[in-house]
């Protein structure tokens, strides 16, 4: 067995279930396999209602791959009671392992943030109705997003902030309310080093690594399409900021991934 194929990577968000891997999907699946990829969370609520069905019959029809239900705050305004009803049912769905993607973005502003904010406390409610785990988008809302976690879902709801990109202090504010902090390629990127030192001082049992897949390839991909099997490249550089060795890294963050999504091992 190669050292890729044993290091037992989980990319932990990805959107791999879109239009951007129609043409591919399980050549790039396979890709990532030889990379050492073991398992992919296929993340859903990007764009409408179809991305989160698209995701769930992707995971079914392949052993490694598990997948998310939600609704991106880009896109809450658009969220009709029909289409939380149905999301309720998907969340039922076998091999569905967390709420989301779901939270904030006050960067962009597609919807307004009282309603963005209206609906990730209904998502807050879901993840603690299914006992399921959140994904949270977090974009500029650092503050609004923990104190909506420690008002709604405070000890009751655990989860990850996905493709974190905060500074110290909002990463303490997540890792005190039982959250996980995952990291994309953006810690590769020449211009993130207040990022690898954020990496740097997290605790490594709190760490997970994703692509979010088409988006943010790491360097040396930077600008191209992002695939799973570049998560190894994030799993590297939190090794080198970290000190430890890849199978280290590889090995405690899939853990971390196992444990917040219950998955089979």
């Amino acid at each position: 067995m190669s050292v890729a194929s044993s290091l037992g990577l989980i990319d932990s968000h990805a959107h791999i279930q879109g239009s951007e891997f129609a043409a591919d999907v399980q050549a790039v699946i396979d890709h990532a396999l030889a990379a050492g990829v073991e398992k992919i969370i296929v993340v859903g609520g990007a764009g409408d209602l179809s991305s989160n069905y698209a995701a769930v019959a992707l995971a079914q029809s392949h052993s490694g791959l598990f997948a998310t239900v939600g609704m991106h705050p880009h896109d809450a305004k658009t969220v009709s009671e029909e289409d939380w009803n149905r999301l309720q049912e998907l969340t039922r769905q076998r091999k569905v392992v967390a709420v989301g993607e779901t939270g904030l973005d006050f960067y962009y502003n597609h919807s307004p943030r009282q309603t963005q904010m209206d609906l990730f406390c209904r998502f807050i409610q879901m993840a603690q109705e299914t006992g399921l785990p959140l994904v949270v988008h977090d974009r500029d809302a650092h503050q609004e997003i923990a104190d909506l976690l420690r008002n709604h879902g405070a000890g009751k709801v655990e989860g990850v902030i996905h493709c974190f990109t905060g500074d110290d202090a909002a990463a303490k504010k997540f890792l005190d309310l039982g959250f996980y902090l995952s990291f994309s390629g953006i810690i590769t990127f020449k211009n993130a080093g207040p990022l690898r030192d954020v990496v740097k001082k997290a605790p490594l049992d709190r760490i997970l690594i994703e692509t979010d897949s088409p988006y943010l390839a790491p360097v040396p991909h930077r600008g191209k399409r992002n695939e799973p099997a570049f998560v190894r490249i994030v799993a590297e550089t939190v090794a080198e900021v970290k000190g430890i060795p890849l199978e280290e890294a590889a090995q405690i963050t899939s853990q971390n991934a196992s444990t917040l999504f219950s998955l089979p091992t």
